[in-house]
């Protein structure tokens, strides 16, 4: 369902387990940085009523999401570490030219969002089925039907927004390429990295 042409390597997820708190503050990043993309396509294009309506929607959500992380983090008795940078979603980002019309600008940041989702779906979805913390595994078995869901509402709104075709044509591109930067990640407690 989600298209991505390279899975990740089950063996991430023994990675994840001896650094939950890790990747629990890299997770509650991704949740904030998710909620500031919708603001940003919000600033950046008012006057697209329904991508508006959606993102104030998302905007809420993923700050809710991250609320629901900082949460687990407290509980466990941590705190929210500082911020590292997100190498998978820097070399994403340098796919698409930068420029051109503001309509493909539009597009482009729409596939990037798509994918992103579509990995974290993906990376959810492993850590439901391979965590021993039975608890936490529901937890992202929740979240994964979430991620599903803004996977698709982002590439719908880029095949809305631009030529089907074309579109398609790009974000079968940007997968190839993603599958090329996925080849020298997986190995940190990151949910992408």
């Amino acid at each position: 369902m989600l298209g991505l042409k390279l899975p990740t390597d089950p063996r991430w997820v023994n990675i994840v387990e001896k650094n939950v708190d890790e990747i629990l503050t890299d997770h509650a990043y991704c949740e904030q940085k998710a909620a500031s993309t919708a603001i940003s396509l919000i600033i950046g294009y008012p006057d697209k009523k329904e991508l508006v309506h959606e993102m104030s929607l998302l905007a809420q959500e993923e700050m809710s999401h991250f609320k629901m992380v900082h949460d687990r983090i407290t509980a466990r008795g941590g705190h929210l570490g500082r911020e590292r940078k997100d190498l998978y979603v820097n070399k994403l980002m340098k796919f698409f030219p930068k420029g051109g019309s503001r309509s493909d600008q539009l597009v482009h940041r729409l596939l990037y969002a798509a994918l992103i989702e579509a990995r974290s779906c993906e990376r959810f979805r492993l850590l439901s089925e391979e965590l021993e913390d039975q608890d936490l595994a529901k937890f992202y078995r929740n979240l994964m039907e979430s991620e599903a869901g803004h996977y698709t509402m982002f590439l719908s709104f880029a095949r809305n927004y631009g030529d089907r075709q074309e579109v398609d044509k790009k974000w079968q591109d940007l997968l190839d390429y993603e599958a090329e930067i996925m080849r020298d990640l997986g190995k940190e407690e990151t949910v992408h990295g």
